[in-house]
């Protein structure tokens, strides 16, 4: 099992290895969030942990001595594929607090 957190932390998912949440933890605050926009951050934080684990599994893999070739047909995701896709998912979010206050 691997758990994936929100920036602030308000939401919290543990899922399986293949990304299905046994456990959500959502802030109070969170549920005043338009049901689609929670839903999406839900299933992201989804994803992001199905990538963890497997990237955990490929380093057992790893370790256990398997070659690079066969790791590379697991299909499983390496530290910079997670890194990359993290990267992405954080440039594409706007983690900017939500307000009435508009800039002038």
């Amino acid at each position: 099992m691997t758990t994936a957190a929100s920036r602030s932390g308000s939401i919290a998912v543990e899922t399986t290895d293949q990304g299905l949440p046994i456990k959500i933890d959502i802030e109070a605050d969170e549920l005043r969030r338009a049901p689609g926009d929670l839903a999406a951050e839900i299933l992201r934080l989804c994803k992001r942990a199905a990538g963890r684990a497997g990237l955990a599994q490929r380093i057992q893999l790893q370790e256990a001595g398997m070659s690079s070739d066969m790791l590379t047909l697991t299909g499983l995701p390496t530290a910079e594929d997670i890194a990359r896709e993290e990267y992405l998912e954080e440039s594409e979010h706007d983690y900017e607090p939500q307000s009435w206050l508009r800039p002038i």
